[in-house]
């Protein structure tokens, strides 16, 4: 993997182990020699990844739609800062530099892109990871969920299964260079 997308929140929260995990995975990343690419913004846990990966010597890509640039929330020490024109044109972006997906706690828009990207590879749209950091129990309840959709025969147990679902971000990234895709979408027997 070259490069990976980072879903997460442009707020940084109240939950310190979180903010320590972003700062761990920016660093990691960086070390690996792995691109960040990310929702272009300095704020938040955004902010505190990018930074991360800055600090030590990382390759850093933000995509951020325009109306937010103007709004002046971008990072400005990016290696690159892409500007596009809505947020559909930013997540189209981000997945076409990426090859592979994590998802760090986040709200509303970081469920979308995680949603989008995990039903992509179910459809064998794309053939790259996506993983969840669950960092201090976030998505707990999520994955509780998605048990629920198995169980009531919503959810096939090799979709779910597709899903890399991790505490530890060593054993994240080793899953996710390790992973490999199913050939066929989930329709097809």
């Amino acid at each position: 993997m070259k490069s990976i997308a980072v879903y997460c929140a442009s707020s940084l929260g109240n939950d310190e182990k979180i903010i320590a995990d972003a700062n761990e995975l920016g660093k990691a990343l960086a070390e690996q020699n792995i691109t960040l690419v990310y929702g272009g913004a300095q704020v938040g846990i955004m902010g505190t990844i990018a930074n991360a990966a800055l600090q030590y010597n990382g390759k850093v890509i933000g995509v951020i739609p325009e109306f937010l640039k103007s709004k002046e929330i971008e990072h400005t020490g990016l290696t690159e800062l892409l500007i596009t024109e809505t947020m559909v044109a930013r997540k189209m972006k981000m997945i076409a530099l990426s090859e592979g997906f994590i998802a760090l706690p986040g709200g509303f828009g970081t469920m979308e892109e995680l949603f989008e990207v995990i039903t992509a590879l179910q459809l064998a749209q794309i053939a790259y990871p996506v993983a969840i950091l669950n960092s201090s129990g976030y998505y707990d309840e999520l994955i509780a969920l998605m048990k629920t959709m198995m169980q009531k025969g919503l959810l096939k147990e090799k979709n779910f299964d597709m899903l890399i679902i991790e505490t530890d971000i060593s054993v994240l990234l080793e899953r996710m260079r390790n992973f490999v895709p199913n050939k066929t979408p989930k329709w097809i027997q």
